[in-house]
């Protein structure tokens, strides 16, 4: 089996949710906005591009909704989405976000472990996007709800 080794660079830090996987958690949450989205890949009707920037801090995320969905860029600003998403349920939202399990980094223990409402580990791997194979990681999917 060969596997490609953009899935082990820094090529991309973009990986499209699987559509079955995000209808399962539609289904449970119903998402107002996909907080981090092209227009390609988007989640939801109502999404945030990067022109939009949803770290910006003139943007408020619960301005776009109740119950958001965040799949972010995997890369070395993740944390800054989940210091969004800690925010948005301290004004009442509920926020789903897709990362991978990633539970040896600063991001992780100064936002996810012991912080969020619910991790959900993800069983096997996900295969992104329009991907041939799984990915090279574990995912987690972890929920902040309104305190």
């Amino acid at each position: 089996m060969v596997i490609s080794k953009a899935l082990y660079s820094s090529r991309s830090e973009e990986w499209a949710t699987p559509q079955a996987f995000f209808d399962k958690l539609d289904a449970e949450f119903h998402f107002d906005c996909d907080m981090a989205a092209t227009a390609e890949n988007a989640k939801s009707a109502a999404f945030v591009t990067k022109e939009i920037d949803a770290l910006s801090p003139r943007n408020n995320w619960r301005d776009f909704g109740r119950v958001l969905w965040c799949n972010p860029p995997y890369g070395r600003g993740i944390g800054e989405w989940f210091a969004c998403a800690r925010g948005a349920a301290a004004r009442g939202c509920t926020v789903v976000m897709l990362a991978h399990a990633r539970t040896d980094t600063r991001w992780w223990h100064e936002h996810v472990q012991g912080i969020a409402s619910e991790v959900r580990f993800v069983k096997g791997r996900l295969r992104f996007g329009n991907g041939k194979q799984s990915a090279p990681f574990p995912s987690a999917v972890i929920v902040y709800r309104p305190k």
